[in-house]
């Protein structure tokens, strides 16, 4: 883990998993996820969960190809990519900036649709653990210098207990076929389909930069 944090070391964090009974396999993917993550952040715990229980709710293991949806940027990615293999570059990965910390996975079909599950953090089921609810809350009783180790006992304390699922449907998007088109205004090459009228999303409303 990266040296600035210091939240917990690998070895503490594997005796607070193994005090709260979590399995070694589960253990060794959440050394990994915060090893990826940089620490061991509180997203990312609770997405360790997340993603365990999507598989086994699927009957899947983890070596299997999935597709995934997540509903926020912040943290919960990591754990699919990690958990789930599903990654942005091999296109397996959406996020849709909804703001709710939820997941959908299904494995792979030829149909327009496909049947997948959903889990998301139960704002009913977090009243139990109040340290995890002030936290989710963004509470300003929460106080990151003084419970973030009382908030990651209450995480592997929980687990699952915190997380509902549902059987859901999803749109299954397809490869496009493309073309490569120059921009008249850069001259770089993009995509037919993310092109904007004339010209390159770069040379239009996405552009991030400017040339120094």
């Amino acid at each position: 883990m990266q040296a600035g944090h210091h939240e917990c070391s690998p070895e503490a964090l594997k005796a607070g998993m193994k005090k709260a009974g979590i399995k070694p396999d589960l253990q060794e993917q959440i050394l990994r996820l915060s090893e990826f993550h940089t620490y061991p952040a509180p997203g990312v715990l609770i997405g360790a969960f997340m993603v365990d229980l999507a598989l086994e709710l699927l009957g899947v293991s983890m070596d299997r190809k999935l597709y995934a949806i997540c509903e926020t940027p912040k943290c919960l990615p990591d754990a699919l990519q990690i958990l789930a293999r599903c990654t942005t570059g091999n296109n397996r990965l959406r996020v849709v900036p909804i703001g709710k910390f939820a997941i959908t996975l299904n494995t792979p079909t030829e149909s327009e649709t496909a049947d997948a599950v959903r889990v998301y953090v139960d704002l009913q089921k977090l009243k139990k653990f109040p340290t995890i609810d002030l936290w989710y809350a963004n509470s300003p009783a929460y106080d990151r210098h003084t419970m973030k180790g009382r908030l990651r006992d209450e995480i592997f304390r929980a687990g699952r207990d915190i997380l509902s699922f549902e059987n859901v449907r999803v749109p299954v998007i397809k490869k496009k076929k493309w073309t490569s088109v120059t921009c008249p205004c850069c001259w770089e090459t993009v995509p037919d389909y993310l092109f904007q009228g004339d010209r390159c999303g770069a040379c239009g409303s996405m552009r991030y930069y400017k040339r120094i």
